[in-house]
């Protein structure tokens, strides 16, 4: 991954954006801007210095990581908060406008900061870092495209268990374990498994429900590796499709078929929010336009929900590079749902998939 470009990305955005000091606390973005992994830091960076002010349980490893990532940034190391209190107002001292990642600082943390550095001209920024984080370098797809394919062999090797009747809670352990044992640092967010009547609720978390012949089984899960997260959700006809009653087969049907309208739409240059209308045209022609009740996607990367979000109200235009899925769904109280999802990579032609598994 190029990390090592990322500050100077940054300190062109300073420079449009106003501050020319920003200091940024929240962790994914220090991860993005170092590649340190910690689970404390906070990172000044100016226009012509970048300091990372950790503990010492991570000095080594701030050091190291940096290194391997070739990033130009001291680190500095404060034993006591007291300690990390005096780096950061010797680091800021003399400093103009200071940025403050405001979608990520609480207003206590504000107040603290003010009285640390007093008379300091602290001034809002927002998603000054994220923006930058839209579109993923080739290093970034190809940790992104690992979890999924982790993720598609996971789901391929645990469908047999679907032979036994296991319940929700069993089947997503296995879904789960299968992803460790295939390479997942972890898995992506907690695994949806939801089956039968289950599967009207769009985030039914598993339980003692056991899966039966001719329920739509709806799953949503990823891998994640080094970092990155894949998402992914497949509805399982169980026991087939012939297995579905006429009001389930149409609801697959419908979704599966508004998921692939989805895609389709998906170019750099395109608006995001066209991507959802092909969406809701399919399943607003089926009379279900009520039933699909959430946004058809969002960014992902480093965080499992990363912009641009994928929505009607969505006002940005697609780009090369960026990493969507694509997941409308179809949720009927008595009979159930079905969601489709796939992870794709905006291409200046249209998009390729990192999410394989067959659409059952």
């Amino acid at each position: 991954m190029d990390v090592a470009g990322r500050l100077d990305r940054l300190r062109a955005r300073l420079d449009e954006s106003g501050p020319g000091t920003l200091l940024v606390t929240h962790l994914t973005n220090v991860r993005y801007l170092t590649g340190f992994t910690g689970s404390a830091a906070m990172l000044v960076v100016t226009a012509h210095r970048a300091a990372l002010v950790t503990d010492g349980r991570y000095d080594e490893q701030a050091s190291g990581e940096l290194e391997a990532a070739g990033v130009d940034a001291e680190v500095r190391i404060g034993r006591t908060l007291a300690a990390q209190d005096d780096l950061l107002r010797e680091l800021l001292a003399g400093a103009g406008p200071i940025g403050l990642e405001a979608d990520h600082v609480t207003w206590s943390d504000q107040r603290r900061l003010a009285e640390l550095l007093d008379g300091a001209d602290l001034v809002p920024t927002s998603r000054v870092v994220e923006a930058l984080r839209e579109r993923k370098d080739p290093g970034e797809v190809a940790r992104i495209e690992a979890a999924a394919a982790i993720a598609d062999a996971a789901l391929d090797a645990v469908l047999p268990l679907l032979d036994d009747g296991p319940s929700e809670a069993a089947f997503g352990a296995a879904l789960d374990q299968a992803m460790r044992a295939r390479g997942a640092d972890d898995v992506s967010f907690p695994t949806i498994v939801a089956t039968g009547p289950n599967g009207s609720r769009p985030h039914h978390q598993p339980g003692d429900r056991r899966i039966e012949r001719g329920d739509l089984l709806v799953l949503d899960f990823g891998a994640l590796v080094d970092g990155y997260h894949s998402d992914m959700t497949r509805t399982v006809p169980v026991g087939g499709r012939e297995a579905l009653d006429d009001t389930r087969t149409r609801i697959l049907d419908v979704v599966t078929e508004a998921q692939a309208a989805g895609v389709d739409a998906v170019a750099a240059g395109q608006p995001v929010a066209g991507v959802d209308a092909a969406c809701r045209a399919v399943i607003d022609a089926a009379g279900w336009g009520d039933a699909f009740v959430h946004g058809t996607g969002h960014g992902v990367g480093l965080d499992i929900h990363e912009s641009p979000g994928v929505s009607g109200t969505a006002t940005a235009t697609l780009a090369a590079g960026q990493v969507i899925t694509v997941e409308p769904g179809v949720y009927l109280p008595g009979h159930g749902g079905a969601r489709v999802e796939d992870t794709v990579v905006v291409t200046e032609s249209g998009c390729r998939p990192l999410t394989r598994a067959p659409k059952l």
